[in-house]
């Protein structure tokens, strides 16, 4: 999810009661709901596709969950320290306690794979034990309507707060209402993927519901198979082939030897499949991201390889 979503879900939850824990605890709350995320500096260091192998990976992964909260806890709690030697400490700054500083960032943090887990992009949840991806296909990765619902709760618990009354009440129901929301999206999502289509039965094959950023009540579809999928717009109820520009797979074993991309983009695909190019050459994409504006930050053109119609 977007970073405004996790910095809200951070806030939540230290006005659900649990900031009252210690000093500095909505710094850890929220900085620890977007933690993970640190994974964005891979951009520095990386080409091309290499970042979809290393994004939502090794931090939000196990380890990065219990080591992140440490490095955090210790960073505020050492803050904490350097502004009461300069003097400068806030004197209504509750006691910094390090164990509550570590509880709160860590469950900051936990709500971070949590959310990331909702949308079709998905997040790799075991890594770096193993490189499998996790997908809810919830909600999507910007979610106005959580915007609005959690945005809406945090003003109105702070407001109760300036105020002297129970703002914790409001914390808690907002949050309740959140998983609400995102239990009755996970009923549409259900309802989408295991209904009957007006497509071709292949065995194995998956489907995927993908959630559209304001009609939330409507999923569009994508069914089918690597290289054979069969997608539907949230408006209509038909399904049709992705595109009639598709080529044979080619050969990915060979062409791993020199083309350095083609790894990241083979780990992150979900729904794998070629087309033609203009100059006749393949292009790798995934369904979840063909059409629009994302659609060349997902692709992998292999400018060498001619396309081949694909059989029958």
């Amino acid at each position: 999810m977007d970073n405004l979503t996790h910095s809200l879900a951070g806030a939540l939850i230290g006005q659900a009661g649990l900031k009252k824990k210690t000093g500095l605890a909505m710094p850890a709350l929220i900085i620890g709901a977007n933690l993970p995320d640190v994974d964005v500096t891979c951009f520095a260091w990386t080409t091309g596709l290499e970042h979809l192998a290393f994004r939502r990976g090794i931090t939000h992964g196990p380890p990065a969950l219990l080591l992140l909260p440490v490095a955090l806890a210790g960073i505020l709690w050492g803050f904490d320290r350097w502004q009461a030697k300069r003097g400068k400490r806030p004197e209504a700054r509750l006691p910094v306690r390090f164990g509550w500083l570590f509880a709160l960032a860590f469950i900051a943090c936990l709500t971070h794979p949590a959310l990331d887990w909702m949308n079709t992009y998905g997040i790799r949840l075991l890594e770096p034990f193993s490189h499998r991806w996790f997908y809810g296909d919830v909600l999507f990765i910007i979610d106005v309507w959580l915007w609005l619902g959690m945005g809406l709760g945090l003003w109105l618990s702070l407001r109760r707060e300036k105020r002297g009354q129970d703002w914790r009440k409001v914390g808690r129901v907002t949050i309740a209402g959140v998983l609400a929301y995102i239990g009755v999206n996970a009923g549409v999502t259900y309802a989408a993927e295991t209904a009957q289509y007006d497509a071709p039965d292949l065995p194995g094959q998956i489907a995927i519901g993908s959630p559209p950023p304001l009609a939330v009540w409507r999923r569009g579809m994508i069914v089918g198979l690597p290289n054979d999928w069969w997608v539907r717009d949230p408006e209509t109820d038909v399904l049709e082939p992705i595109t009639n520009q598709r080529c044979a797979w080619p050969d990915t074993d060979m062409l791993r030897q020199s083309n350095t991309q083609l790894d990241a983009f083979l780990l992150w695909s979900r729904a794998p499949f070629a087309a033609r190019a203009v100059d006749g050459s393949v292009v790798l994409h995934d369904a979840r991201y063909y059409g629009g504006r994302v659609t060349s930050s997902f692709t992998l053109a292999l400018p060498d390889v001619r396309c081949e119609k694909l059989a029958g």
